[in-house]
């Protein structure tokens, strides 16, 4: 059994798209899964399973969030193992910082640097973002909700035909624990 985290894109977020967590553990029980965790009210689930197959595990929880709650939520999943390697890459001092500060946005799939290219780093400073294995990393030393990079980073232009989701770091941690460790929620 590999433990896996299933990340929900934009769900309980002002009042849109809820998804009580409950609710949710519930379905990803149904769905035949084990050891099934919820962090926070932001679309954040573990759970352990037998398939091997993370796409295949995101088509199935997408489809059973759209029958049970009538809209459609893109989720992405990932193993332990994939979350604790994209942490221990993070190029910023994450120790250092503050977890507001530091965010990870998963992707669908591999992005490349020309999908960034009309962004300037330095017209962003001392914002920063760097690229890793399906994930970017931002900085943003006063908190995503005032950062202009993150802004320019969620632009359609830049995020078209991909799936992204972002946590803060605290919640990056917290799922790489979750994951890798099987400490309850």
């Amino acid at each position: 059994m590999t433990m896996y985290a299933a990340l929900l894109r934009g769900i309980n977020v002002s009042g849109h798209k809820r998804v009580p967590m409950a609710e949710l553990r519930s379905l990803l029980t149904g769905l035949g899964h084990e050891d099934v965790r919820t962090h926070l009210q932001s679309g954040n689930a573990v759970f352990s399973s037998a398939s091997d197959d993370e796409d295949a595990l995101a088509a199935e929880l997408e489809r059973a969030v759209e029958q049970r709650f009538g809209f459609a939520v893109p989720c992405l999943v990932r193993d332990g193992g994939y979350l604790a390697a994209v942490a221990a890459a993070c190029p910023f001092p994450a120790a250092e910082l503050e977890g507001r500060q530091l965010h990870i946005t998963y992707y669908d799939r591999p992005v490349d640097a020309a999908r960034f290219a009309g962004i300037d780093p330095a017209a962003h400073l001392p914002e920063a973002f760097a690229l890793g294995d399906r994930a970017l990393y931002l900085y943003a030393p006063d908190g995503l909700g005032r950062s202009k990079l993150a802004d320019a980073l969620s632009r359609t232009s830049v995020t078209k035909d991909i799936v992204a989701t972002s946590r803060n770091w605290n919640t990056v941690a917290r799922l790489v624990e979750m994951t890798t460790a099987g400490a309850p929620a």
